[in-house]
């Protein structure tokens, strides 16, 4: 049986699991439940975990949104528009049921802190809404600091069985601690622009981002990043802002950065509501980014790093 139990609305644990024994005992029996009370169910974790889901399942899985974490969630900013909240509004009666993997071994230092940060955030983005999302944690493979974050970022632990109200539960401290500085390599120049030049520094950032390697097939995707945030700098961040970009990792890095302040954490992460002008700029940025990182301060304005895969 699942340890998962509904006390609110929204429900958020932390699976702490040891192998795939315990892997499978943590959450195949949450999701058979969830079908057992007609629940729509989804499972997005990484490709191995989702055939271990699947393979158990059997013809039950067909019941179920199956959908490879490290592919739909390679940009953990995308994670809650695009894959939580996408599945939850298009079922708007009824609880809905989902497991989602965002963090395994395989993330590196560079992705985490957007990692840790998306968990943090999940409870803010779902608060008052009947989902259940559950989030498993492997304590073989993580280190330490991810296991002590998901303290913080899980109101509940569930550990071999056992389910635990957790102490540390501390999502807003998360946010704010993980809200690091961002810097770029000391020998990348910086280019100004403003209104009258935005059309000049995008096809700068495109062409560069063409010398440096970024295939032909993601120059659109790019430049459609680069486009909604250097408007974003002249709109919201005083009519003026500094573009970088250079090679790092595999991945062509843009850097936008300027003197406004972002005050919604969740900007970029959710959906603007209907009838709302605006504000689509940077969940465009997420959703074609691998990775976006963002530091928003009240004396140093706002940097944002969006990271493309060579």
């Amino acid at each position: 049986m699942s340890a998962v139990t509904e006390t609110e609305p929204f429900v958020h644990p932390a699976l702490f699991y040891r192998g795939e024994r315990e892997y499978v005992a943590g959450t195949v029996p949450f999701v058979e439940e969830g079908l057992d009370a007609g629940e729509a169910v989804a499972v997005a974790v990484p490709g191995p975990n989702l055939e271990l889901i699947r393979g158990e399942l059997g013809a039950r899985a067909a019941q179920v949104k199956l959908l490879d974490m490290t592919q739909v969630g390679r940009n953990p900013g995308r994670i809650i528009s695009r894959v939580l909240g996408a599945f939850a509004d298009a079922h708007p009666t009824g609880r809905v049921r989902i497991i989602g993997e965002p963090i395994w071994a395989g993330r590196t230092p560079t992705e985490y802190p957007a990692c840790v940060q998306h968990e943090a955030l999940i409870n803010l983005a779902f608060q008052g809404r009947a989902v259940t999302i559950l989030c498993p944690y492997d304590v073989v493979s993580l280190e330490e600091t991810v296991l002590t974050d998901a303290y913080a970022t899980h109101p509940t632990i569930i550990e071999a069985g056992t389910q635990s109200t957790s102490a540390a539960y501390a999502p807003e401290a998360v946010v704010s601690r993980y809200n690091q500085p961002l810097t770029a390599p000391g020998d990348v120049p910086q280019t100004r622009y403003e209104a009258q030049t935005l059309p000049d520094v995008r096809h700068f950032a495109t062409r560069r981002a063409a010398e440096l390697g970024l295939p032909e097939e993601r120059l659109h995707d790019f430049a459609l990043a680069v486009a909604e945030l250097t408007t974003n700098s002249v709109v919201h961040g005083r009519g003026s802002g500094a573009l970088r970009v250079w090679l790092q990792d595999g991945h062509v890095v843009c850097e936008v950065r300027d003197a406004g302040l972002l005050t919604d954490p969740l900007a970029g992460r959710r959906p603007q509501p209907p009838g709302r002008r605006g504000g689509r700029g940077l969940l465009l940025v997420h959703v074609v980014a691998d990775l976006v990182r963002i530091h928003t301060a009240p004396d140093e304005g706002t940097t944002i790093h969006g990271y493309f895969r060579c």
